[in-house]
This record gives C-alpha cells, sequence and structure tokens, in this order.
C-alpha cells in the first residue's frame, strides 16, 4: 500500500482494516512515517551544511564537521530501524474493499446472487465421490499415503481422461477470447511471492525449498510477477491492455489452517493441478473484466450441465490481496451425509492495483504519465469439478455418464464400475 496513500487516507484504510476483520496499527504507521520524513529532513540539511564547509576548514569547522557526521550516522542508524518497522507494518495493509463488496463478519455472511442450473433428481440414495470411488477406482488416496502421506491422491484411469478433457474444453473456449495460453514455473523466488501478497499474512501456508524457492500455490503467483518493473502500452496504436493469459500448473498448498477438514479424499489437497486466468487492465476496466471472468466459469460450468451457485464474498472472507470477489459453488447430490452440499470449485478476484503496486506494473496513458495497472484471476478448472461430475452423473449400478461436452475429448460416454 502506497505510504502517501495511507498518509492522505487514514480513516479510509482504518474502516477498511476493521471490514476485513484485520488488525493493523494504522496509527503507529503514520507515526512512523512522520519520524521517517524528519530523519530524513535532518540528514539532508547535514549533508547540506557539509558541502558548505570551505576545502581547508578551520580548526571550529573540523570539530563542527566531526559533530555532524556523528549525528547523522546516528540519524542514519534509526531511520534503517524505522523503515524496517514502517515496511513491515505496511505490508501488514490489506487491499481496501470496494464499496459494493457486503460487509461480513465471516464466510456465513457471504452473499448467495444466484442459483443456476437444474439439480439432479435420483431414484436411489446419491453416493458421495469416495463411495462412487470404491468400485470405479479413479482416486488411491491410501497409496498415496504410503507414499507421500496425508492429502495426497493418486488420480488414476478415467479420472485422469476427464482432468485433461476439462483442460481441453477449457482452452478451446478461452483462447478463443483472446487468452493467452501459458505453461509457468512453478517455483518462485521470495521478491515475487511477496509481492503477490501471499507471505505476510498467509507464508504458512506456502512451502519453500532449501533454494529459497517457493512452490506455488496457484499459477496467478507465477503470472502476475511475469511483467514485473514493466511498462504496458494502453493506447492505439500499440494497446496491450488488457493483457490476458490461461495458464495450466500443478499447486502445491500446505492446508496449514484446514486442520480436521476434508481429510480423506481429494476435495482439499497438498498437490493439485489448476488452470487460472489472470488479467492485467486499466483501473476503468477491472469491473468489466472482473465481470468477465466469472461469466467463463459460468459458461464452462454450464457446458458441463453441473448447478451451481454464485457468492458475492463478503468483507471478513476477502483474503489480503482481493478487493471484490466471488465464488462458484458446484452442487454435489452425494456430500453432507448423502443430502447434497454446495462446495467451492471456482474463485474469482479484483485485486485492483495492490500487487501492481508491488510488482510496479504500470501503464502508459495517452498523456505519456504512468499509472498502475489493476489485476484479476480466476480458476478456469482444478481437480474438484471431477468431484461434481461424479456425484451430479452417477448412476444406480455406481457407474458415471461422463458430460456430452467431454465425450469427444476423452471418447468414452461412461466410466463403469470395475469392482
Amino acid at each position: 500500500m502506497d505510504l502517501k496513500f495511507i498518509r492522505q487516507n487514514k480513516d479510509l484504510i482504518t474502516d477498511g482494516c476493521r471490514k476485513k476483520r484485520i488488525k493493523v496499527d494504522i496509527d503507529k504507521i503514520i507515526k512512523l512515517d512522520e519520524e521517517r520524513r524528519l530523519a530524513m529532513q535532518k540528514i539532508e540539511s547535514f549533508r547540506a551544511e557539509q558541502n558548505k564547509m570551505g576545502k581547508k576548514p578551520s580548526t571550529e569547522e573540523i570539530n563542527k564537521l566531526k559533530q555532524i557526521k556523528t549525528e547523522t550516522k546516528k540519524l542514519e542508524e534509526q531511520l534503517k530501524k524505522t523503515e524496517s518497522e514502517l515496511n513491515n507494518l505496511v505490508r501488514m495493509v490489506p487491499n481496501m474493499p470496494l464499496p459494493e463488496v457486503p460487509v461480513g463478519q465471516s464466510e456465513d455472511d457471504n452473499v448467495v446472487l444466484r442459483e443456476v442450473g437444474k439439480k439432479p433428481q435420483f431414484n436411489f440414495i446419491p453416493k458421495d465421490y469416495l463411495v462412487l470411488n470404491e468400485k470405479l477406482d479413479l482416486i488411491d488416496t491410501e497409496r498415496a499415503a504410503k507414499v507421500a502421506g496425508s492429502r495426497f491422491g493418486y488420480l488414476k484411469n478415467e479420472a485422469v481422461l476427464l482432468e485433461f478433457g476439462l483442460m481441453q474444453l477449457a482452452l478451446e473456449v478461452i483462447v478463443k477470447k483472446g487468452f493467452i495460453p501459458v505453461l509457468p514455473p512453478v517455483m518462485v523466488n521470495e521478491k515475487a511471492m511477496s509481492a503477490m501478497g501471499y507471505l505476510d499474512r498467509t507464508g504458512d501456508e506456502i512451502y519453500k525449498t532449501q533454494d529459497d524457492l517457493y512452490l506455488v500455490g496457484t499459477s496467478e503467483q507465477s503470472i502476475g510477477p511475469m511483467h514485473m518493473d514493466e511498462i504496458f502500452a494502453a493506447n492505439l496504436p500499440a494497446r496491450e491492455l488488457p493483457k490476458r493469459y490461461i495458464s495450466f500448473s500443478t499447486c502445491f498448498r500446505r492446508e496449514a489452517g484446514s486442520y480436521g477438514k476434508d481429510v480423506k479424499g481429494i476435495i482439499r489437497v497438498h498437490q493439485f493441478d489448476k488452470m487460472e486466468m489472470f488479467v492485467f487492465c486499466r483501473p476503468e476496466d477491472s469491473r468489466s473484466e472482473h465481470q468477465l471472468l466469472l461469466s467463463l466459469e459460468e459458461e464452462l460450468m454450464k457446458l458441463l450441465k453441473i448447478p451451481y451457485r454464485v457468492l458475492n464474498i463478503c468483507t471478513a472472507d476477502l483474503g489480503d490481496p482481493a478487493a471484490a470477489k466471488y465464488d462458484l459453488e458446484a452442487w454435489m447430490p452425494g456430500q453432507n451425509e448423502n443430502k447434497g452440499q454446495y462446495r467451492e470449485t471456482h474463485s474469482t478476484s479484483n485485486c485492483t492495483d495492490f500487487q501492481s503496486q508491488r510488482l510496479n506494473v504500470r501503464y502508459r496513458d495517452k498523456d505519456g504519465k504512468t499509472n498502475l495497472v489493476h489485476t484479476l484471476n480466476g480458476t478456469v478448472f482444478s481437480q474438484r469439478p471431477i468431484i461434481a461430475i461424479m456425484e451430479n452423473y452417477q448412476q444406480k449400478d455406481g457407474s458415471i455418464v461422463v458430460p456430452k461436452v467431454l465425450q469427444k475429448y476423452i471418447k468414452i460416454k461412461k466410466i463403469k464400475p470395475r469392482i
């Protein structure tokens, strides 16, 4: 967060932190910023005095010069400490929620905007995907635990075909919309990960290698830094914005804050594959780009004919980088002891200039002035839609009908029990 902006908008920042339920001492930030600026002014005045002295200073001037150097050294040491403390505090200030975001105290206050699609009606009690898997042999978490520990899984047989079918479908739909396909690095350095806003408060979720590289929890963390310290042309004839990417990567998460949640199966795991959209755009376009990302997520779910609902995420559930966020939750009829439950499969966030401020990604306007871009991200497909397909398309005999839109990619119409 820009210090000048914090200084000039103290009440706005304080209110935004309150709405996000994040405690940051804004008064201390203001105080340290004042101390920093005063120290810098004094150092500059001391240097000016030094420069005024002649090439052959008198004894009195030499003594004064020694005193100035001593005082300057003390100030510089104090300034270094003040700046370090100030920078650490400023990095804890989250992005401010947009005015239209519903204010809430927890995820229970997220607002359901709409429910889409007809929930399947069964003439039998629907099973959850783990029970279905017992005869289908699509997911093996027992052997994965033997090899890697808990919260890992092998995808096998038609589950592998379903995953790549989903990715092929997504590429076919989204590349046509002007998105550039990318296979990014899954390891990034500390500067890149920190700039994306994921180390200050949620760093315990991220895996770090002995080479000081971080494993991405989403390819957003690798795509955003692609244009670090760059300036986009935002006007004709060389307009580069909006710059839209679709990327595929394996993702890694510790799931440190989810102890006891979804331990079984592959809903919440340490490693999974995901396709992600990422956009750089002008500030005035970020709301419409956010709606575009949401519409593409919905288009893909409609093609699969999986019922879903759209949530407008409240302030308390936004996370640090996001200024606004929508989630898509797929209907999974076998969850919640076979009563059915919506489970998250997609999210899309408008991060405004929070990440670009840290990444120093700008655009040049028609007057030649440089301004910060806005960044946005959105899920295309992870592995969770496989679960939604299994539960929504299950048959009484335990088989799974493959969604029609995927049949042309995986060349089968039905997944049959093996046992």
